[in-house]
């Protein structure tokens, strides 16, 4: 394709994604209605300030504070999408909880991504304070909002759940539980041994973890990432699990639990400090999706995960968990 050709098109489809994009600001009351508002941040990256997407459940009362779950998205993806594909904000509305879904940096609201320490791009390139953003988000939350705090929840896709094992290493205390989806707890490139950059997290964090047997963008198992023609290598989901465990205090040696009717196997890490868990579930015959029914719901009636619904799971998981010292 022609150079000018690309650029028109490029231009064309950026245009349409921030037509398409275009939604309301939280409004500046107690009482706001029911939806999805963008809010805008104090911080900045290229001088324009940083915004995340925050989904209000129906019957909202500024003197009944609500669970706050954050959902960080994929790279090259964003809160709308995200909150579709997870469809955590028609959850939310079920069981009435605040979403938050962070945008990372990008350019012209695409190819947004995350500085999750070992990866990715231009945020890991940059040293963009994610973890600072995050913990912004959840903070400007709590001043507008009713919001339980020790109900606030972290989950994330692919390079957003490599933000969020970061996020709950680094500032643990902010968190009651999290969840990661399609991750990696460190990674290298160019044949250097993988390493994971994260410090021992002060406190327990919760953990529900799920990856896909035939991810081949973040394998579970193997460290070599097809996806960057071997250039960046991955450690094993179970590294993550390790981690965990035994930074939760967990016994050594994890329950294996048959789940769904016996298409899947879970392992859970029981005996955990403070009553905390840690749970990885390998997903049989998925790749590197979130695993709800937006996509699960057009697979074939005899694959496994035919409807299966992650993002539920790892609310009934969340629910389970209060931050003891909020």
């Amino acid at each position: 394709m022609p150079f000018l050709s690309w650029m028109s098109r490029f231009f064309t489809l950026s245009a349409l994604f921030l037509i398409s994009g275009c939604m309301a600001s939280l409004p500046e009351i107690p009482n706001p209605p029911a939806g999805t508002y963008r809010v805008r941040t104090e911080t900045t990256y290229n001088a324009v300030r940083r915004k995340f997407l925050l989904h209000i459940p129906p019957n909202y009362r500024p003197d009944t504070p609500l669970p706050l779950v954050i959902v960080i998205h994929g790279a090259f993806s964003t809160g709308k999408q995200t909150e579709t594909e997870t469809g955590f904000s028609t959850l939310a509305d079920e069981e009435r909880f605040l979403v938050a879904y962070p945008e990372g940096i990008g350019l012209f609201g695409l190819f947004q991504h995350w500085n999750a320490g070992h990866c990715c791009g231009k945020a890991a390139d940059d040293q963009v304070d994610d973890v600072g953003f995050v913990a912004e988000v959840i903070g400007v939350v709590r001043r507008k909002l009713a919001v339980d705090p020790a109900r606030i929840y972290l989950a994330g896709m692919s390079n957003g759940g490599m933000l969020t094992y970061r996020f709950a290493a680094e500032r643990a205390g902010d968190l009651a539980a999290a969840a990661v989806v399609s991750g990696a707890i460190g990674s290298t490139v160019d044949g250097e041994e993988p390493r994971c950059w994260l410090p021992k997290p002060a406190h327990v964090v919760p953990l529900i973890v799920f990856h896909g047997s035939e991810d081949d963008t973040i394998p579970a198992n193997d460290t070599n990432s097809p996806r960057t023609n071997g250039k960046r290598s991955f450690l094993p989901a179970a590294y993550a699990a390790d981690f965990w465990s035994t930074a939760n205090g967990c016994e050594p040696e994890p329950v294996k639990e048959s789940c769904d009717n016996g298409a899947m196997q879970r392992l859970v890490w029981k005996g955990c400090r403070e009553g905390s868990s840690v749970e990885f579930y390998l997903l049989p015959g998925w790749g590197h999706q979130w695993p709800a029914p937006w996509f699960t719901s057009r697979l074939n009636p005899d694959h496994p995960l035919k409807g299966f619904e992650a993002t539920r799971q790892i609310w009934e998981f969340f629910s389970r968990f209060r931050r003891s010292s909020p």
